[in-house]
C-alpha cells in the first residue's frame, strides 16, 4: 500500500493541481502516468453548477463516444416475441421477461445495461429495488425504454455511455483506454463534455461547467481548460 502512495506522489509532483491545460496535453499527460500493469480506463470528471435535488437542474443523457470506450458491455433486453428475437440477433447477452425479472430478483444481475421495450415497463417497474440504486433503470430519456432495441443493443455495445449528475454535482464517466491513440481519446473527451453541455438544464444559474479533470484507474487528475473542451 505505501508503494502505491509513493507512486502516486510521484506522479502527482509533476502535475501543478491548479492549472488548466489544453485537451490534448491533458490526454498526454494522463496516458504518460498510466503506468499500471493492465490496460487502466482514462476517466472523465466534470463538476458542474447545479443542485440535482431540484427537478430543474438535473442534468442525464446519452452521448455516443466516436471512438468507443474498449469496455465490453454486457447487456439485458426485456422484451417478447419478435422484438426478443431483435434483441439477440442484435447482439443482447441475456434477452426474457418473466424469467429475467426472477433472476434479477434472485440477484442474478450479471450485465451492465439494461433495455426495455415500451410494453415490459410494467414488468421491469417492480425491479426499481434492484435496478435503481446500480442506476440500471431503463428509461426514455436515454435511449433504453425504446421499440427499437437492436438500436438500442448496438449503441450500448458500440461505446454509448449515459451519463447522470450527482446529488455533489458531479458527473464521471470512463471514455476510454490508456491504450487508445491520443487522438481517440481527445475526441472521445470532446464528445462527452459537448453532450453534458447541451444537457444543460433550464434551472442552471450561473456557471454551469466549473471543472473538468481527466484520469487514469491508478493516476492522478489533470485538469482540463473548458473552453478548449468545448472548441470545435
Amino acid at each position: 500500500m505505501a508503494k502505491h502512495g509513493k507512486r502516486i506522489r510521484s506522479l502527482r509532483e509533476g502535475i501543478n493541481p491548479e492549472e488548466m491545460h489544453p485537451v490534448a496535453d491533458a490526454v498526454d499527460t494522463v496516458k504518460k502516468n498510466a503506468s499500471a500493469k493492465f490496460d487502466e480506463t482514462i476517466e472523465i470528471a466534470m463538476n458542474l453548477g447545479v443542485d440535482p435535488r431540484h427537478a430543474d437542474q438535473m442534468v442525464r443523457g446519452v452521448v455516443s463516444l466516436p471512438n468507443g470506450t474498449g469496455r465490453t458491455v454486457r447487456v439485458a433486453v426485456f422484451a417478447k416475441d419478435d422484438k426478443a428475437e431483435e434483441a439477440r440477433q442484435a447482439g443482447a447477452d441475456i434477452v426474457g421477461a418473466e424469467d429475467l425479472m426472477e433472476q434479477v430478483q434472485n440477484g442474478q444481475m450479471d450485465f451492465d445495461r439494461v433495455i426495455a421495450t415500451p410494453d415490459m415497463m410494467p414488468l421491469v417497474g417492480r425491479l426499481g429495488k434492484q435496478l435503481g440504486p446500480r442506476g440500471l433503470m431503463p428509461n426514455p430519456k436515454v435511449g433504453t425504454v425504446t421499440p427499437n432495441v437492436a438500436k438500442a443493443v448496438a449503441d450500448a455495445k458500440g461505446g454509448a455511455v449515459q451519463f447522470r449528475v450527482e446529488k455533489n454535482g458531479i458527473i464521471h464517466a470512463g471514455i476510454g483506454k490508456a491504450s487508445f491513440d491520443a487522438e481517440k481519446l481527445a475526441q472521445n473527451a470532446r464528445a462527452f463534455v459537448d453532450a453534458v453541455n447541451k444537457a444543460k438544464p433550464s434551472g442552471a444559474k450561473g456557471t454551469y461547467i466549473k471543472k473538468i479533470a481527466l484520469s487514469s484507474t491508478m493516476g492522478p487528475g489533470v485538469k482540463i481548460d473548458p473552453q478548449d473542451a468545448l472548441a470545435q
